[in-house]
C-alpha cells in the first residue's frame, strides 16, 4: 500500500466493529511503509494485511481482512503467505479474533494470553490527583525508557504522542514516572493506550486525568486478561467486556513486564 491507501485498511477495520481511532492510520505508516499489504482483483481492492517489522527480531500482523463478498475463495491465503514472507525469519505476533485462533495454530502461532476489550460510559470524576502531569512535559526519553513493549518502537511512539487528538498524561510519584497514558477519539467514543503503570493507583490516576481531559463519554480499554489488578480496574469503573482477541506468536519475544501494561496501545500494531 501507498501510505495514503492505508487509510482503506482502517476502513475495513472500522466496519469489522474495530472501532480505530481517527489519527491511527497515519500513526501506523511511520514504522514500516513497506508492510501494508493490498489484495486487488481486476484493480479493485479485495483483501488487506499488515505485517510491521519493528526491529530484525520482531514483527506484529494485523488488519488480514479478506472483502465479505470475496471470501473463501483462498484470497485470504495468498495475501497471508506475502505477509509471513515480508517478516522473514522475525518471530511474530498477532492479535487475532477468537474464532481464528485453531487456524492461526496451524500456521504456527502459539498462544500467550487473551486481551478483553472493556468499554462503556464513564464520567469524569473532575478530580486531579496531585502528581499528574501532562505527557508532553516528561522527555521524550524518558518515556520511551518506560515503555513496555516486546521491541523498540521509537517512531511509532513519538507519532502516537504527537498524534492530532491524542492527549497524554503522566503520573509522578516520588520524583518518578511512576504511570502514563493516551487517551484518543475513536469511530466510537474514546480508547485509552497504552496506559503503563507501576501499579493499580497509579494507573487509576492516570485514567482519571485522561477520562476528565476528554470531559467523559464513552471509553474502551484493552487489558491483557492474566493482569487481574487491570481487569479489576476496567470493572471498577463499570466498564464490561465487548470484545476479545488472542495474543500469539510465532517464537519467543523479550521479556516484557506484563503486570504493568494496564492498558494495550493497539491490538492492529500490539
Amino acid at each position: 500500500m501507498r501510505p495514503q491507501e492505508i487509510e482503506l485498511a482502517v476502513d475495513w477495520a472500522a466496519l469489522e466493529g474495530w472501532n480505530p481511532g481517527h489519527a491511527d492510520a497515519a500513526c501506523f505508516a511511520t514504522v514500516d511503509p513497506q508492510g501494508f499489504l493490498l489484495g486487488e482483483i481486476d484493480g479493485a481492492p479485495a483483501a488487506t494485511i499488515s505485517i510491521i517489522n519493528y526491529d530484525p527480531g520482531f514483527s506484529f500482523l494485523g488488519f488480514y481482512i479478506v472483502r465479505p463478498d470475496l471470501r473463501g475463495r483462498g484470497h485470504g491465503m495468498a495475501i497471508w503467505r506475502a505477509a509471513i514472507a515480508h517478516a522473514g525469519r522475525r518471530t511474530i505476533g498477532l492479535d487475532g479474533v477468537i474464532a481464528q485462533q485453531e487456524n492461526y495454530r496451524k500456521s504456527g502461532f502459539a498462544l500467550a494470553h487473551r486481551n478483553i476489550r472493556f468499554g462503556g460510559t464513564v464520567a469524569a470524576s473532575g478530580s486531579i490527583v496531585p502528581g499528574i502531569v501532562a505527557l508532553s512535559d516528561i522527555p521524550f526519553a524518558e518515556v520511551e525508557q518506560d515503555d513496555v513493549f516486546p521491541a523498540p518502537r521509537t517512531t511509532f511512539l513519538r507519532a502516537w504522542l504527537q498524534a492530532p487528538g491524542h492527549i497524554g498524561r503522566a503520573f509522578i510519584r516520588n520524583g518518578k514516572l511512576s504511570a502514563w497514558g493516551v487517551i484518543r477519539p475513536a469511530r466510537t467514543g474514546y480508547k485509552i493506550g497504552p496506559l503503563v503503570a507501576d501499579d493499580r493507583a497509579a494507573a487509576q490516576a492516570v485514567l482519571d486525568a485522561l477520562i476528565g481531559a476528554v470531559g467523559g463519554g464513552e471509553v474502551f480499554l484493552d487489558v491483557p486478561e492474566p493482569h487481574r489488578e487491570a481487569v479489576a480496574l476496567a470493572e471498577s469503573y463499570a466498564l464490561a467486556p465487548v470484545f476479545e482477541t488472542a495474543r500469539m506468536y510465532t517464537g519467543p519475544v523479550r521479556p516484557m513486564r506484563l503486570d504493568r501494561v494496564f492498558g494495550v496501545t493497539t491490538f492492529e500494531l500490539g
